[in-house]
């Protein structure tokens, strides 16, 4: 795990860099009253829904893997057999729909496939030699990341993404942190040319939402509260 943190941190950081000496050509011009304003809300959503299934799926994992000795199929690893990757490639596409021009969102797609499936690949054998008759079997009924549409709507949404306030609370600062980081570098344009006060409408506009992100989240947490095992079974 600290290998993979120490790889992924070089990798944002050669990134950053590499940003950073040509913002003209990564960042996007935000123009007023465009469909550019259209594609912020939607990345903001990506980042938002990003970060409720690499929760949930953090948390699910941590309370039902036994110390990894048990195969685990349920909650959101019963749509998706890696949700945590699935959420990290939402909140990366929110980050570039939010941010950058669009054919960036190409880059860190092809960059994400290289990163992850190598990943993936990697865990799936441990997986299989660790549970080799379940773990097959799983293979055949559950997608490596993208979800079906099918096994969506036949269940309910605390069944495949359940929550608890308490995996939230571990999560919440660097929550905060990715939504006004990316809401400044958004902004900055803006705030060159209008002033801090920009930043700062955005900023409400922002909090708003977040709050309204909490408020579902509680109503998620209560309702996998009430579903209980039914909706933690693993």
């Amino acid at each position: 795990m600290k290998k993979r943190i120490k790889i992924n941190g070089i990798i944002m950081f050669c990134a950053a860099i590499i940003v950073a000496l040509f913002p003209r050509v990564f960042f996007r011009k935000n123009v007023a009253g465009s469909a550019e304003e259209y594609i912020e809300i939607l990345g903001f959503s990506l980042i938002l829904l990003g970060q409720i299934i690499r929760v949930s799926a953090r948390g699910y994992k941590a309370e039902h893997s036994r110390e990894s000795q048990a195969l685990i199929q349920g909650g959101p690893y019963q749509i998706v057999r890696n949700p945590m990757y699935l959420g990290i490639l939402l909140i990366g596409l929110g980050v570039v729909l939010a941010v950058f021009k669009l054919w960036v969102a190409v880059i860190f797609i092809i960059a994400f496939v290289i990163r992850y499936i190598l990943l993936m690949y990697s865990e799936e054998k441990k997986l299989q030699a660790a549970f080799p008759d379940a773990y097959r079997e799983y293979c055949k009924k559950v997608p490596r990341i993208l979800p079906k549409l099918s096994s969506i709507t036949g269940m309910d949404i605390s069944e495949y993404l359940p929550i608890k306030i308490s995996w939230f609370k571990k999560e919440i600062a660097s929550i905060l942190a990715l939504l006004f980081v990316t809401l400044l570098v958004e902004s900055w344009e803006d705030i060159s040319r209008e002033g801090i006060m920009t930043y700062l409408r955005q900023s409400i506009w922002l909090f708003f939402t977040f709050i309204l992100f909490i408020i579902f989240v509680i109503l998620l947490s209560k309702r996998t509260d009430k579903n209980g095992p039914e909706a933690n079974k693993s």
